[in-house]
């Protein structure tokens, strides 16, 4: 091939395709897609890439960590559109091109903060979109938490927006699913924007319990039905049970985030639903919530999809660490879990892997100290990290 004006070709790199890696070889970029690949010296004029790792840019489903950038201190609220502009820069030098922004949808006394303020961060991403200030390819998921009385209304009033990728089921009441032991539920809000007493969390879990006996039910049946009317792909969340896995099925959710138990991530993964995992569980080698760990997933073949959930650099470290801690698992085999398989769980198959004919979304990535450096950023080809 010979390069034209509009083309960019990256050389003297370790290319990461979805089914192998080639050592050393080259990209070519021309209209924002993958144009041609291969093995040795690139034809034309390249970007020396120095030996560094070409990879296709990362594809998150579940961060919430756009809250931390709106609400940086208890009840400190951030201009909303300074706030993704500058989560979006985070996500990009993380190596994150295309995110599912998780959005709360739902209020609770008590527990304010962020809830009930989707529709001012989705009016926020709309308008940095609109006018160009975003590096990543930005979309949304909504996280309904069922047992909420307002969870329905809420979700009503954004479900028809084009941007809405996936919808999940949640259920954080106390003593069940993530967590069972209602201590570590303690322990996570006395640590949170301030803390709050014991004596707070009783009325709290007392409500919670309240909630769940009388709104739950009848919540999961209507958010089913929209996400179904809507063709948006479903999450279950913090799967646990042999009956969450039935209830998962029933409800044909295509992605089960992070299951706590083995019992319920074998039972997923049998019924064809892809399993995600948080990747600050890969780095941090286990839980924060004392559940079960990803590479033990990953040992038994029943981890998909990662998640950098909580903290975005998380997902590249992951992706690269998985070999190591699972020698079974091979480096484009680790890197599809935060690439190609989560883009084809909601629909992206434009993206997601270095082949011909897809988007240029692609990062170059220098390892040192065992910690991933990205050096650039690339989106439809063109350059914005």
């Amino acid at each position: 091939m010979s390069a034209t004006k509009h083309e960019t070709i990256l050389g003297n790199a370790g290319i990461i395709l979805a089914d192998r890696v080639i050592e050393r070889g080259w990209v070519a970029i021309s209209d924002g897609r993958i144009a041609e690949f291969g093995q040795g010296d690139a034809p034309g004029r390249a970007e020396d890439a120095a030996g560094d790792l070409i990879m296709p840019g990362l594809i998150e489903l579940h961060t919430d960590h756009l809250e931390a950038h709106y609400v940086p201190r208890p009840k400190v609220f951030w201009d909303p559109i300074a706030a993704v502009v500058s989560y979006d820069g985070q996500l990009a030098t993380s190596g994150i091109t295309t995110v599912l922004d998780s959005l709360r949808v739902w209020r609770e006394d008590g527990a304010e903060e962020v809830d009930g303020r989707a529709g001012v961060l989705a009016k926020a991403i709309t308008t940095a979109r609109e006018e160009n200030l975003l590096r990543a390819d930005h979309f949304l998921h909504l996280r309904c938490e069922i047992p909420m009385p307002s969870v329905v209304e809420e979700a009503k009033e954004l479900i028809d927006r084009p941007d809405i990728r996936l919808m999940s089921l949640m259920d954080h009441t106390p003593g069940q699913r993530q967590f069972r032991d209602e201590g570590k539920l303690r322990d996570y809000y006395r640590g949170k924007n301030g803390g709050k007493t014991d004596a707070e969390l009783d009325v709290l879990f007392e409500r919670r319990f309240v909630y769940q006996k009388t709104y739950a039910a009848a919540n999961m049946r209507e958010i089913v039905a929209l996400a179904h009317q809507y063709a948006i792909p479903l999450a279950s969340h913090d799967d646990t049970t042999e009956e969450n896995v039935i209830d998962a099925v029933r409800d044909r959710v295509a992605v089960a985030e992070f299951p706590t138990t083995m019992e319920a991530a074998r039972g997923l993964h049998q019924a064809g639903i892809g399993i995600l995992m948080g990747a600050p569980n890969v780095v941090r080698g286990g839980s924060h919530s004392g559940n079960i760990a990803a590479v033990d997933l990953a040992r038994e073949g029943l981890l998909d999809i990662l998640s950098s959930d909580y903290i975005p650099s998380s997902l590249l470290m992951a992706a690269l660490q998985l070999p190591r801690h699972v020698p079974a698992i091979d480096l484009a085999s680790a890197v599809r879990t935060v690439t190609k398989t989560p883009a084809e769980a909601v629909g992206l198959s434009d993206r997601g892997e270095i082949a011909v004919g897809k988007r240029a979304d692609l990062i170059r990535v220098h390892v040192a100290r065992d910690i991933p450096v990205v050096r650039s950023v690339w989106r439809e080809g063109q350059r914005v990290a």
